[in-house]
């Protein structure tokens, strides 16, 4: 399991690349919305990505698809905020996550990314351009035993997502000019 802070619209591909650069493919658990366009919709479903029903009580049945794709030794990827954190800084995670390592036994790998907000960030437009570096930390797995409290297990996975995330601003190369 990929556990992985949100902060560009772009967050899947790199994440998508670091699994490729592992010879993985990864699976993401992507907002239902995503799947109700008819572009972003046929790519989703034929890259056999995960829809979650967000906050409705159809949520945690898409979790039945991340433990079955887990269990068939796929990689899947979790964005534990469940949103692009608009400050930037990693938010209260939700229990997902958890609760998939707690019941399939799969570490928890957390990774931080910092730099791709710079060009494709909720609410802003695009600014594409070339040369925008891009950091990813991975930090060391983490188990989740069946019997930890959910919520105390979602926190040790923020609190390690939080720690890779410092790293990588740490590490980035960049500093762009305030305008």
């Amino acid at each position: 399991i990929l556990a992985s802070n949100h902060v560009s619209y772009l967050d899947p591909l790199v994440l998508g690349y670091l699994a490729d650069r592992r010879h993985r493919r990864v699976r993401f658990l992507a907002k239902r919305e995503l799947f109700d366009r008819r572009l972003m919709g046929s790519v989703l479903r034929a890259a056999h990505q995960i829809p979650v029903a967000r906050d409705t009580a159809d949520a945690a049945g898409s979790l039945d698809a991340a433990v079955a794709a887990l269990r068939a030794g796929e990689c899947v990827c979790v964005f534990p905020e469940g949103t692009i954190s608009l400050d930037l800084e990693p938010m209260v995670g939700k229990t997902g996550t958890a609760r998939l390592a707690a019941a399939t036994g799969v570490p928890v790998t957390p990774v931080g990314l910092w730099g791709a907000q710079r060009i494709l960030f909720k609410g802003r437009k695009p600014r594409w351009r070339w040369g925008v570096a891009e950091t990813v930390v991975v930090g060391d797995p983490l188990r989740v035993s069946p019997d930890e409290d959910i919520r105390v297990a979602t926190d040790r996975v923020m609190e390690a997502i939080a720690a890779c995330v410092a790293q990588a601003r740490a590490r980035y190369p960049q500093r762009p000019t305030p305008r």
